[in-house]
């Protein structure tokens, strides 16, 4: 990665041919920002890495494209610097969506856009206290990926007791409390992750009933084990070759949620997707699923998950990585799938 003088921030250096690697990257040091009326200057602490930047390195993801030689978005925690804003007082701990950089500037109005220009929109909102919880897990199972994970399962796939739910990327900050979520539902709760340690913990941690690796060669043998009475409930966010062989094993009347696309995400050309028959032969329901239609249910999710966090029933897990300048190499391992639980960066505590 190259560096300039000035204040840190992660641009993109150019777009990846595939799958992102860190000198796809730049650090470079731009000026302090000054706030104005109504804003605020916030120091990031947490940033948060996300997949779906992958897609709009590339320029197809619908919250808009990163351009070469811009700041890489993302949300963060971060303490108010400097205050311009009645709300707002110097010490405050906030979320924004700052970006992958050391400060930022926040609105600390509420946005006049509605929908999803309101929630990526540069705005910041204080972080509630929540005693025994870190505020990075307002970035995680608290916030965006929690959130997907409730909706999915209360909204989209709606496992009834006895049905087999099978979870994509299960030990995920996303596949990891959907899992959780829908064993509480009384479903079977089966993992496909992409290695065995990740099974393990899957099942032993995280409390899934069963795991399928992937990458084995035994891979239809352990779909009939892990799912004898076929799937009922899917939760894919590759909607590739990957997810072909799943379709052919539904069950009647199964319910699909298509949260993502990773196979996409790591490539600069459009990849062929699955045959559908089965989708048809099944009577099944295939529904794309957005998080930002669902922000309506955010503090209800809130409320529920730091119940179940406090009483010793909802788990969730971090991966950390100290500095900024590490992001890009903490990316890059994200997307090559070698991260579990909820990806951060680490700035100060």
């Amino acid at each position: 990665m190259s560096k300039q003088r000035g204040n840190p921030s992660i641009v993109l250096a150019r777009r990846p041919e595939g799958t992102a690697s860190a000198e796809d990257f730049a650090l470079v040091e731009q000026a302090i920002p000054q706030p104005g009326p109504g804003q605020l200057l916030v120091r990031t602490q947490v940033l948060s890495l996300d997949p779906y930047m992958a897609s709009a390195i590339q320029g197809r993801h619908m919250s808009g494209a990163v351009a070469v030689g811009g700041v890489m978005p993302g949300e963060v925690v971060g303490v108010v610097q400097e205050s311009r804003h009645p709300d707002f007082a110097e010490g405050d701990q906030v979320l924004v969506r700052g970006g992958w950089r050391s400060y930022c500037l926040a609105e600390g109005a509420e946005p006049t856009a509605q929908g999803m220009g309101a929630i990526l929109s540069p705005v910041a909102r204080h972080i509630p206290p929540s005693p025994g919880i870190p505020a990075s897990a307002w970035l995680g199972v608290l916030g965006m990926p929690g959130l997907t994970a409730f909706a999915v399962m209360l909204r989209t796939l709606r496992p009834l007791p006895g049905d087999t739910a099978l979870i994509f990327a299960a030990t995920g900050a996303v596949g990891s409390v959907a899992g959780q979520i829908a064993r509480r539902m009384g479903a079977r709760a089966v993992a496909f992750v992409g290695t065995q340690d990740k099974a393990r913990h899957a099942c032993d941690v995280l409390g899934f009933d069963d795991a399928i690796v992937r990458k084995a060669a035994d891979l239809p043998t352990q779909l009939s084990r892990a799912c004898p009475d076929r799937i009922d409930a899917l939760m894919t966010n590759d909607c590739g070759p990957g997810l072909g062989m799943l379709l052919g094993h539904l069950a009647l009347g199964a319910r699909i949620a298509l949260i993502g696309n990773m196979s996409q995400y790591n490539s600069a050309q459009i990849l062929p997707g699955p045959e559908l028959g089965q989708v048809i032969a099944q009577r099944a329901t295939m529904t794309g699923f957005v998080v930002y239609d669902h922000y309506d249910l955010m503090e209800r999710w809130q409320r529920t998950a730091q119940d179940w966090i406090n009483e010793g029933s909802l788990h969730f897990h971090e991966d950390r990585t100290i500095g900024l300048a590490q992001a890009p190499a903490a990316f890059a391992r994200l997307m090559r799938g070698e991260t579990m639980g909820k990806t951060l960066v680490v700035l100060e505590d």
